[in-house]
């Protein structure tokens, strides 16, 4: 049993000690093989294509399935231009003289309240006062040479972790199964046939994984945009697809949704009275509890249970261990990871159960 199990222990061990202390490079590459797998179909095609009699080199399918990538991304980004725009202009037309006085009338109808039960003693218009100089003091303690400094700092992280990606995902696609080989040839011979059983099954499940995950996004978007749009919410398509992106992080991601929702659309409607703003809310939250009740009911025990072949708590148990581990990111890769790691320990323990057999037998 030592001798069985003392390889897969100490590659596993090496691989577990190279992710944590190369955490970055980890995740660049995690993010490379999810690319390389959902652009590897595209990638064959267009290789497969013939042009005057001879087929597309692979590198120039590659570059076309990042020019498709991009364009994508793109046309999706269009959809916040609008919202964008509207918003800095209502920023920039913003009155705080107004909107002072707007809040004065509820502010002075609850501290009346108070009064009237004796549970404060300051004089009338003090607790206005109060919230006026409270927000000119946060206003004013805001360092935006800091902030400034932040999302530069940020824009080079993400600029460098981007063109690692894209560069290590270029490798894979262009050398394909790369890495599969490369791994394989670190395997002994008398793992070599487990260990490929392992690889096989493994591909079977994150490819099934994503593509759950890309029909979640779809249905989510297209409840969520239909259902905002017969509600008549204004920017329907934008709040639908943030609010499809973001279920992609467990628990926290249908709040964030329907937060967005919420903040677009109070931010962009015109009302009269408090009336409308109570009705506008109750639509939103109205439209994202059916989506949340399909993905719960129907879209999460779909993709998360049938693709990874796994109980609904364990997948609970791993999210949450996922976000202690790396916060968001965790909770996003904790289910592929998860799947990796057990695959990889059934298929072993299954090979040695055969092998004990055969021991017997012999």
């Amino acid at each position: 049993m030592q001798r069985f199990f003392i390889y897969p222990i100490l590659i596993l061990a090496a691989l577990f000690l190279f992710g944590w202390y190369f955490s970055n490079i980890t995740a660049y590459l995690i993010l490379s093989l999810i690319l390389a797998a959902l652009l590897r179909p595209l990638t064959n095609k267009l290789n497969d294509f013939h042009v005057l009699g001879q087929h597309i080199p692979r590198w120039t399918a590659i570059l076309i399935s990042y020019s498709a990538i991009i364009l994508l991304l793109v046309l999706l980004s269009l959809l916040f231009f609008p919202l964008i725009n509207n918003q800095i202009t209502i920023l920039s037309g913003l009155d705080l003289e107004g909107i002072y006085e707007q809040i004065k009338i509820p502010v002075g109808r609850f501290e009346n309240w108070l009064h009237k039960y004796q549970l404060v003693e300051s004089q009338p218009g003090h607790l206005f006062e109060e919230i006026k100089s409270t927000f000119i003091q946060m206003i004013a303690g805001i360092d935006f040479g800091n902030i400034i400094s932040q999302i530069i700092n940020t824009a080079s992280t993400v600029f460098i972790g981007l063109m690692a990606v894209a560069f290590i995902t270029f490798f894979l696609l262009l050398e394909n199964g790369l890495l599969r080989r490369n791994l394989l040839n670190l395997i002994p011979n008398p793992y070599f046939e487990l260990s490929v059983a392992t690889f096989t099954k493994v591909e079977k499940l994150l490819s099934n994984y994503l593509t759950g995950l890309f029909l979640q996004i779809l249905a989510i978007f297209s409840i969520a945009s239909l259902g905002l749009s017969i509600m008549g919410v204004e920017y329907a398509l934008t709040i639908a697809l943030f609010a499809a992106i973001a279920n992609l992080i467990p628990y926290a991601g249908p709040i964030l949704g329907a937060t967005f929702g919420i903040i677009v659309g109070i931010s962009t409607g015109n009302f009269t009275d408090s009336d409308a703003i109570t009705f506008l809310l109750i639509k939103i939250l109205a439209v994202f509890g059916v989506v949340q009740m399909t993905d719960n009911i129907l879209l999460q025990p779909l993709i998360f249970s049938k693709s990874v072949k796994a109980h609904p708590l364990e997948i609970f148990v791993v999210i949450f261990a996922g976000a202690k581990i790396a916060g968001v990111l965790g909770m996003i890769f904790a289910i592929p990871v998860y799947t990796i790691f057990r695959v990889t320990v059934m298929e072993f323990f299954q090979g040695y159960k055969s092998y004990r057999i055969f021991k017997i037998k012999s």
